[in-house]
């Protein structure tokens, strides 16, 4: 009953199995290899359309990367107020880009509102040099909170973003989740929407250690192979992520993953939802479930293995709580069985 993070969970057997592979034999270093190239070229199948790739090992290189690339003196980048870009990474984005700025925009389920994000932007003249000077939005793709931006929702981000000149970049560590909630396809979530930038994750889905930056105008990538080999990001045997990446696709198995995850995260909300010791603290689409749940039932099912986050109330619902409850977080993933599931919610039962 693993339910704390999907990172907490393993590499799928496929994905293993590709890595023994590839462990033989010799290959160009530095992404200069076939495999490499193989991958590259996938990418760009997936997406529909020519892309540039940038292997790193984690979501936090690929966020920080990305942004770092767009930024100029006094940049400021605009997130929303509980991204993991501004919340959960020590300053990386900042550290990497030269000491820009992140500034928080709210909006509820996790996602930014435009009209804040309008007014946000708006208080930053390109000419107020004492301010500091709009540089890029990111949005984060399923969000923090288990939410997921609709099509036309991405749109109106990326239209406004385009008023200033913004670039748009996509925290998407839980990218093929929000994909198959949305039943979208990789082009139509992106670059089709208005998304210059990605950060591909796919070690939260079944990978090892496999993240991507994808830039979806190849033009706009020049300044990216340097900003990647002064981070101490450029793998001198890249393979072994292009391998994960490799067998991540084939036949579609990251597509598969990501609905087995989101499935067994239907399974916990349908339950939690039945619950008379638990409630869902709201509505959430992907692999992620939030629940508020009697603080008897939790110590119940912390005794009997179950392994979850107690998780900070929101400042906008101090009364989702009372007294005698806790917010907690569940997130399912590629390993997650009906029976875990279940024995979590016979916990609850007790």
């Amino acid at each position: 009953m693993f339910f704390a993070s999907d990172n907490w969970a393993g590499a799928h057997k496929s994905i293993a199995e590709r890595l023994l592979t590839e462990s033989t034999g010799f290959a160009a270093a530095y992404g200069a290899g076939d495999l490499d190239r193989k991958v590259e070229a996938r990418f760009s199948e997936i997406f529909e359309r020519e892309v540039s790739i940038f292997f790193v090992a984690t979501g936090t290189a690929a966020n920080s990367l990305s942004l770092a690339s767009v930024q100029r003196p006094g940049g400021i980048t605009f997130c929303h107020s509980e991204a993991h870009v501004i919340e959960d990474e020590c300053g990386a984005p900042e550290f990497f880009s030269g000491a820009a700025r992140l500034v928080a925009v709210d909006g509820e389920a996790g996602k930014i509102d435009p009209a804040k994000l309008s007014a946000k932007i708006a208080s930053f003249p390109e000419d107020a040099v004492h301010h500091g000077r709009a540089s890029a939005v990111t949005i984060t793709q399923a969000t923090e909170i288990g939410t997921v931006y609709s099509l036309p929702e991405i749109g109106e981000i990326a239209a406004i973003s385009r008023k200033r000149n913004l670039p748009l970049h996509m925290d998407g560590a839980r990218f093929a989740n929000a994909l198959v909630a949305l039943g979208a396809t990789p082009a139509e979530m992106t670059w089709r929407r208005g998304v210059d930038m990605l950060s591909f994750g796919g070690t939260k889905n079944g990978c090892w250690c496999a993240e991507a930056i994808i830039i979806f105008n190849p033009d706009q990538a020049r300044e990216m192979p340097f900003i990647r080999k002064r981070a101490a990001q450029l793998f001198s045997k890249s393979r072994f992520i292009a391998a994960q990446f490799d067998a991540y696709f084939e036949d579609g198995l990251w597509l598969d993953l990501a609905r087995h995850s989101n499935g067994m995260a239907d399974r916990l909300r349908a339950g939690i939802g039945t619950s008379n010791s638990a409630r869902l603290a709201w509505p959430t689409a992907s692999n992620e479930v939030f629940a508020v749940v009697s603080k008897s039932a939790a110590k119940i099912a912390e005794e009997k293995g179950a392994k979850f986050y107690e998780w900070p109330v929101p400042a906008a619902t101090p009364e989702l709580v009372s007294e005698s409850e806790t917010l907690i977080r569940l997130v399912s993933s590629f390993a997650t069985t009906e029976a875990d599931v279940d024995g979590f919610l016979k916990c609850l039962a007790a």
